[in-house]
């Protein structure tokens, strides 16, 4: 897209609190080895042993991202995140854990997608997005049917996408788009498919607030 239409924000401020002096010292010395390098992603070159490829979207603080990326060690787990708190925190969790299978892109995810192959991922993760819950901001949501073709041109078949939100006009919002495209099929057969967390999931201080409107709710799709 030209400089002219350039992409909405689909995201809130970069930066709050000062960023405290040892997560600063850990992003000077680590983060260029762990962001995703420029141009067309080699996946096979930032781990050729790698399993599958997942990818969180908005990863927050890091602390899902890092936990999936303990509990499956041989998955590469790239993580996209604009807000610069959130970075340092994450690189903080990743040299604490000392974990050598994440990637980082510290800006919009946009940016990292049209860089990535076709068929390139196995799981796709957008946990507890900006809801931007005005409505003449719904156009600044993640969720949208341009990404939505995104992720279906991302994932492998048989892959899945993941997302949760305790805002409840986010979380029809993202059923309905979601399900829209025909390459994603929507995967609960019960209630409690979407009210209970799914068994792999990492529970994060951020969702433990309950800052939004309604219970957590995740939605799983798989691609077909």
């Amino acid at each position: 897209m030209s400089d002219a239409h350039p992409l909405l924000r689909s995201y809130g401020r970069l930066k709050s609190r000062p960023i405290k002096p040892r997560q600063a010292a850990l992003v000077e010395s680590r983060l260029p080895g762990l962001r995703i390098p420029a141009g067309t992603v080699n996946l096979q070159a930032l781990k050729p042993d790698a399993r599958e490829v997942w990818l969180e979207i908005g990863f927050g603080g890091g602390e899902h991202m890092a936990a999936q990326a303990a509990r499956s060690p041989d998955v590469l787990i790239l993580g996209a995140e604009p807000f610069l708190n959130g970075v340092a925190s994450a690189v903080r969790h990743i040299d604490e854990q000392v974990l050598n299978n994440v990637r980082l892109q510290d800006g919009d995810v946009r940016e990292l997608i049209a860089r990535l192959p076709d068929a390139c991922l196995d799981r796709v993760f957008i946990l507890f997005p900006d809801p931007w819950p005005k409505a003449r901001h719904h156009k600044r949501r993640l969720v949208q049917t341009d990404t939505v073709a995104d992720f279906a041109r991302l994932l492998k078949r048989g892959g899945r996408l993941r997302f949760a939100s305790d805002v409840a006009h986010y979380v029809d919002w993202a059923l309905e788009v979601i399900s829209a495209n025909p390459a994603f099929v929507w995967t609960a057969d019960q209630a409690s498919d979407w009210r209970r967390p799914p068994a792999d999931h990492i529970t994060t201080r951020y969702e433990e607030k309950r800052l939004g409107d309604c219970a957590p709710v995740f939605l799983d799709f798989l691609k077909t």
